[in-house]
């Protein structure tokens, strides 16, 4: 028997727990306005957004197999890091449960533990992570950034007993090999590939997978070139591609209306959500590159769209406190 689950066709008994054993290949979405069309570009966009709601793009794909190797190696509780909003702390929590497994979340800010059931209430993505069973760890800011510390570990293992690790943002050799698979043959075609970086590990999964007539572009949401070493640690020596640094609006979490605006509009045009700390910026400065002539006429692309829109609600609740004119529709 065959049903369709978050718009794949999947068997009945590969869901939930066998939801990560499967090679799941996303839509290729062509988008066409004015702009595309005098410039003689053509642009795609990979829905990788549509996966799962919780668990979508990137996060599932490197998610993937590090439960499975937790799963292989006998581990019952993954542990993972991450930021009030973070997305992949809401993925971690969804697919953990998916796959019969508990999970802890260590939390940057221990202030948001003083009222724990009002934090819940007003943040989803923490909220939606407790709903799905997993237990969070409010540390401060200081003690965070001892998270890749040996001692700080082993601090966790007392506490939480033995678990599987996950770093912050889910990066690690597994997590390329996931992002890896977002390619399929039928993507050859494209001359350029466009992601969001955060961590790394999405454009390095796509760099290997990538053909060596396609230029890989990256649109960090961090200010700064530190990146550029960490992706390196993965891809070995090719060298197609290029992390473009001018569509950061600033930093991690910042923003301008003119991104809002954008973000509605294309939603608007196309059908198609975007984030305000990835996807957005990412779409925005690719417009704004076609429009600079960067891309040459006739050139094909294809935009990885890693989802992350579960943060849209965080983001409007900011938006309302700083009385600003403008929502994320």
């Amino acid at each position: 028997m065959i049903t369709i689950i978050y718009g794949y066709f999947c068997l009945v008994s590969d869901v939930p727990e066998h939801f990560f054993n499967q090679n799941l290949h996303s839509e290729n979405q062509w988008v066409q306005n004015d702009l595309l069309q005098k410039k003689e570009i053509s642009l795609c966009i990979k829905r990788e957004d549509q996966i799962h709601p919780e668990v979508s793009g990137n996060k599932f794909r490197k998610l993937k197999y590090n439960l499975l190797e937790a799963k292989k190696k006998g581990f019952d509780v993954i542990l993972t890091f991450g930021g009030a909003y973070s997305n992949h702390i809401l993925a971690t929590a969804v697919a953990a449960r998916m796959m019969g497994l508990e999970s802890v979340g260590v939390i940057r800010g221990e202030e948001l533990k003083e009222h724990l059931k009002a934090t819940l209430e007003a943040n989803k993505t923490l909220g939606k992570a407790v709903e799905n069973g997993m237990k969070l760890d409010f540390i401060s800011r200081s003690a965070y950034r001892e998270k890749d510390d040996a001692e700080f570990l082993k601090t966790l293992q007392k506490k939480f007993g033995n678990f599987y690790l996950i770093p912050e943002g889910g990066t690690n050799d597994l997590a390329v090999s996931g992002c890896e698979e977002i390619l399929t043959e039928e993507d050859a075609q494209f001359d350029y590939i466009c992601t969001c970086v955060g961590t790394g590990g999405t454009i390095a999964g796509l760099i290997n997978a990538s053909g060596n007539h396609q230029k890989v572009l990256g649109f960090p949401a961090l200010k700064g070139e530190f990146l550029v070493e960490e992706v390196s640690r993965y891809v070995g020596r090719k060298s197609n591609w290029q992390l473009v640094t001018d569509y950061h609006f600033g930093g991690y979490a910042k923003y301008n209306l003119d991104l809002i605006r954008f973000i509605n509009d294309f939603n608007k045009n196309f059908k198609i959500p975007l984030d305000p700390i990835y996807t957005g910026k990412m779409l925005y400065g690719i417009f704004d590159m076609i429009n600079k002539d960067v891309f040459a006429k006739g050139s094909q692309i294809l935009v990885i769209h890693s989802g992350g829109l579960q943060g849209i609600d965080g983001f409007n609740q900011r938006l309302e406190r700083k009385q600003e004119e403008i929502r994320i529709e």
